[in-house]
């Protein structure tokens, strides 16, 4: 298992952040090295500065595919610094999500070696890889534009869940931007100006009462007050004040609906900034086996999410799922769990060998 250990390190040493574009390309140069190394072919493009690296069988298939990232959230340079202590590895990007994407890289590489040593060939691997660069900022450039040049039969996103929990249902992302306007004036004259930070913030607890539902569970919407931007000058009223919503919603909600009734209980403006699709998956023969030789871990959802919310739009069913990082992606202590890590390592490799065989017989009937 060191391998992997070892390569995650190196991954982890980037410093491939957005704010960091050059680093990102060098984290994916580091990775065509590793391929080049190794005599595996793949496919990079890139799209509007993201790239994505794609290993497939000739033919533009994979009967399971492997989806990770490579880029990360911004750090500290002491979290580029990556460390093993007491059976864990941490760093930026150990858990989210570089572990995957050297997983992912040496799993191919020993499958091969396996394949040439009995005579076969690239063609006849079980399993592709997808790693992209642009997951922390929404994915479209990366994992969404890579999944319209492919075709599988499964999806796994080594990007969430933990070994005892297999997710196959990820909220939806709804952005919304709240404008109030008023009346400037001089600030030792208020009564002559309308305050439109006063007006946001009446709007904002009207818009809160949607997302009043509770369950112990929180599978249901939830908001989060992100961002707020007003004033230009201390002794002045605002005539401007905006605010910038993150709003995680489930198939149970009609989000065009709440919307519309948000518009109707306040005074200033609404703007839907951003959209993405929830993830949804049902069971399949693929997670069916996999659940039986993982030996049957939970099935659930999960309130985050994941590049998995592209699968849909393209057919492919999947799930999301991982090592456990105890909650710790994006926090200074941010770190993966070894010997969950090498679990994983494990099921996939069998997982692996029962689709090579399940694709062999398919193609000799």
């Amino acid at each position: 298992m060191q391998p992997i250990v070892e390569l995650t390190s190196e991954l982890i040493r980037f410093k491939s952040m957005h704010s960091r574009p050059d680093e990102i390309q060098n984290c994916t140069a580091f990775i065509e090295s590793y391929l080049v190394r190794h005599g595996i072919g793949f496919r990079r493009f890139d799209q509007k500065g993201i790239p994505t690296i794609l290993v497939l069988r000739p033919d533009g298939t994979a009967p399971v595919l492997l989806m990770s990232h490579i880029d990360v959230v911004d750090a500290p340079d002491a979290l580029f610094e990556p460390r093993v202590e007491n059976g864990r590895l941490f760093g930026r990007g150990s858990i989210d999500d570089k572990y995957a994407a050297a997983l992912s890289l040496v799993l191919l590489a020993d499958w091969i070696a396996r394949l040439r040593a009995a005579g076969k060939t690239q063609a006849d691997l079980p399993f592709g890889i997808l790693i992209s660069g642009d997951e922390e900022i929404g994915g479209q450039n990366g994992a969404r534009a890579a999944l319209a040049q492919l075709r599988s039969d499964f999806a796994i996103a080594l990007d969430g869940g933990n070994r005892k929990k297999i997710v196959v249902k990820e909220k939806g992302i709804l952005r919304l931007k709240l404008i109030a306007r008023g009346k400037t004036a001089h600030g030792a004259r208020p009564w002559m100006g309308e305050n439109a930070i006063e007006g946001l913030i009446a709007d904002y607890f009207a818009l809160k009462a949607h997302f009043a539902a509770t369950a112990p569970d929180h599978w249901h919407r939830t908001l989060n007050f992100s961002r707020i931007q007003a004033g230009k000058a201390v002794n002045q009223v605002p005539d401007y004040a905006e605010a910038l919503f993150d709003i995680r919603y489930t198939e149970n909600d009609d989000m065009d609906a709440v919307v519309a009734a948000i518009r109707r209980d306040i005074r200033g403006e609404v703007e839907v900034v951003e959209t993405e699709p929830l993830f949804q998956s049902g069971h399949t023969p693929q997670l069916e086996r996999l659940l039986e030789i993982a030996g049957r871990p939970e099935v659930g959802c999960e309130h985050g999410a994941s590049d998995a919310r592209f699968l849909s739009a393209f057919g492919i069913p999947g799930i999301v799922w991982g090592p456990d990082g105890d909650n710790s992606a994006h926090s200074p202590e941010e770190h993966i769990n070894l010997d969950s890590l090498f679990e994983v390592h494990r099921i996939l490799d069998e997982f692996f060998r029962e689709t090579a065989l399940t694709t062999l017989r398919g193609s000799s009937k």
